[in-house]
């Protein structure tokens, strides 16, 4: 499959660039985007949630009352969680994180961006470079793009500080190096902007070996 290369001004280039069938191509795999969007999530829980269980209260642990003729439950400590002492079962810190496969996580990636493709939510522009950071620039290139009111995301081939900088304070826009890109990100986009060079980047990462 080929894809127009355009410049940042949206004018063709002239050129084009090859697809790899077995990145850019493949049957979606609903199950397992599923399964690495839910491990994105979960890494990002902190899980430091904490509330005090019944041993950590002080508070006596004399018998409130004899155990029979008063008419009422059976009360053995004025620790009891049904004093407000307490939660029983309540949460605790822990860990969210799983693991999955790397073949999993790479077939995850070959198939969110295979779904992009059928959506023609991929564009490839011609490497570039702002001369200044400036987030002028940037909104034209959103601009120039046709994608200004789309939630984008700039796939550059390596950290580019003029680029990111000049980005950072759109909302809808979020520049990201090919080697950092990931599921949740490319299925949460409307466009995925990859500049030339962080395509074969990203084929040589995913493509079956």
């Amino acid at each position: 499959m080929k894809i127009d290369i355009i410049n940042i001004d949206g004018k063709p280039t002239g050129n084009s660039i090859e697809l790899d069938q077995t990145v850019f191509g493949i049957e979606p795999n609903k199950h397992v985007l599923y399964l690495t969007v839910k491990q994105y999530l979960a890494n990002q829980r902190q899980g430091t949630h904490k509330v005090k269980q019944r041993a950590e209260h002080s508070g006596s642990t004399k018998k409130l009352h004899r155990q029979k003729g008063t008419g009422g439950s059976r009360k053995g400590s004025t620790k009891n969680p049904v004093f407000g002492n307490g939660r029983t079962f309540g949460p605790q810190p822990r860990d969210y994180s799983f693991k999955l496969n790397k073949k999993v996580k790479q077939l995850a990636s070959r198939s969110a961006l295979s779904s992009k493709v059928s959506e023609n939510g991929i564009v490839v522009v011609q490497d570039f470079d702002y001369n200044e950071i400036k987030t002028k620039l940037h909104l034209n290139t959103l601009s120039n793009l046709n994608i200004a009111n789309d939630k984008s995301i700039f796939v550059l081939p390596s950290s580019n500080s003029n680029v990111i900088r000049s980005s950072r304070n759109i909302p809808n826009s979020k520049t990201v190096n090919a080697a950092d890109l990931n599921v949740y990100d490319i299925l949460h986009c409307d466009k995925l902007v990859f500049s030339e060079s962080s395509i074969s980047i990203i084929t040589e990462r995913l493509k079956n070996n």
